[in-house]
């Protein structure tokens, strides 16, 4: 899957390891980090910057990652520019994962994101949405199951979760 992660220069360490926690599972992930043209390092001021040939090198790689991309991962909190990635995802229909962060300052536009407030939790949906499980091939495994004694009805329930007919 083809993931681009959306943040903060103060999240550099949590983008470095979950690009590699990603990459270990066989994602593709684009990180801002790793295309930063030494953003960090600059000689001259931001606002200067931002119109050189690197700045608009920079903002060609985020904004086409966060548009041509399977998943955008938002981790914050984060600010006006990885909000607009995540906007530009939105728009062009990108699926939008996000860590929540207790000091997250975006208001309406949260709606965009699946929150998430685990890696791990986060990790299993990015891994169920690149392998979906067909429910009615679950089921049946889960009835062979339950009749050969390896499992409980109980037990088959919670994996499968209440079912949309109300029948349990």
């Amino acid at each position: 899957m083809n993931i681009y992660i959306a943040s903060s220069w103060k999240n550099q360490h949590a983008v470095e390891m979950l690009t590699a926690r990603l990459r270990h599972l066989g994602h593709e992930v684009k990180s801002f980090v790793e295309n930063n043209n030494f953003e960090h390092e600059r000689k001259i001021p931001f606002d200067e910057w931002v119109w050189t040939a690197e700045g608009a090198q920079s903002f060609e790689f985020d904004t086409d990652a966060a548009m041509n991309t399977d998943l955008v991962i938002y981790i914050g909190p984060s600010g006006c520019d990885a909000w607009a990635g995540v906007g530009a995802a939105w728009a062009a229909g990108t699926t939008i994962f996000g860590l929540i962060s207790k000091a997250e300052p975006i208001g309406l536009m949260r709606r965009m994101v699946t929150w998430f407030d685990r890696v791990d939790e986060m990790i299993d949906a990015i891994e169920f949405k690149r392998f979906p499980i067909d429910k009615e091939k679950l089921k049946a495994a889960m009835k062979v199951a339950v009749n050969n004694g390896i499992m409980t009805e109980k037990q088959a329930r919670e994996i499968m979760g209440p079912s949309p007919e109300g029948d349990q």
